[in-house]
């Protein structure tokens, strides 16, 4: 059922951008309100204090998310501390649960940003499925995590809870597809809605660059707010 829910979202959402690409003029370096991002109707609180809150809503499995990852992990590194970078790994179904347990329990582990590209190109080069716990559970002890450390914190209440927040925020956000971007629990930005919204931006390379420059942007924006 939530498979079914989640693909009549990423419709509605795709015919939802493509009304939004006529409604204004577009430019990812003076991007426009319901053009290049979003307003959520409904803006989040945050709690990251001066610095601006940036969060991902990404799947290891999603190929636009895997392609980005690496464009958007420099420019996080580019943001420093004018940035508080989140990531949430979105549910789907049961038989692709293991990978966003997989992604808490890293995280849980403190190992996110250590493994993230092993993960990556584990699923995106060389085919693992990662559809099966005991395939999670040898691929991390392979490549040099404590596995017995590991499956504890991959069964453990917290992680669990991890999951449930992570459902929650998507209904909380409005995420309807990935890879999404939500700026100061305000704005939401995306490789889809800039190549919706500039029609130039002809290819998936050229979307995600474009992403990032609305991306800035919106920190600016943001950050000016705090002030």
């Amino acid at each position: 059922m939530l498979k079914k829910i989640l693909s009549a979202k990423k419709f509605l959402s795709a015919v939802t951008l493509s009304f939004v690409a006529f409604g204004a003029a577009a430019s990812p370096t003076a991007p426009k309100e319901g053009a290049d991002y979003q307003a959520l109707a409904t803006p989040q609180p945050t709690d990251t204090g001066k610095k601006v809150e940036v969060i991902e809503f990404f799947a290891y499995w999603c190929p636009h998310c895997n392609t980005f990852d690496p464009l958007l992990t420099a420019w996080v590194k580019k943001q420093g501390e004018n940035i508080a970078f989140k990531r949430v790994h979105v549910p789907y179904d049961e038989r692709l649960a293991p990978q966003q347990k997989l992604y808490y329990t890293l995280e849980s582990m403190g190992l996110t940003d250590q493994y993230q590209p092993k993960v990556l190109k584990a699923l995106h080069e060389e085919r693992q499925q990662f559809t099966r716990d005991e395939a999670v559970f040898d691929w991390v002890a392979k490549n040099g995590i404590d596995k017995a450390k590991f499956v504890e914190t991959y069964r453990s209440f917290g992680v669990a809870g991890k999951i449930r927040r992570a459902g929650a925020m998507m209904e909380s956000y409005k995420v309807e597809y990935w890879p999404l971007l939500v700026v100061d629990g305000r704005w939401q930005a995306s490789p889809s809605l800039t190549g919706q919204a500039n029609k130039d931006l002809d290819t998936e390379a050229k979307q995600q660059q474009a992403t990032l420059q609305v991306l800035d942007a919106l920190v600016a924006k943001a950050r000016a707010g705090k002030k």
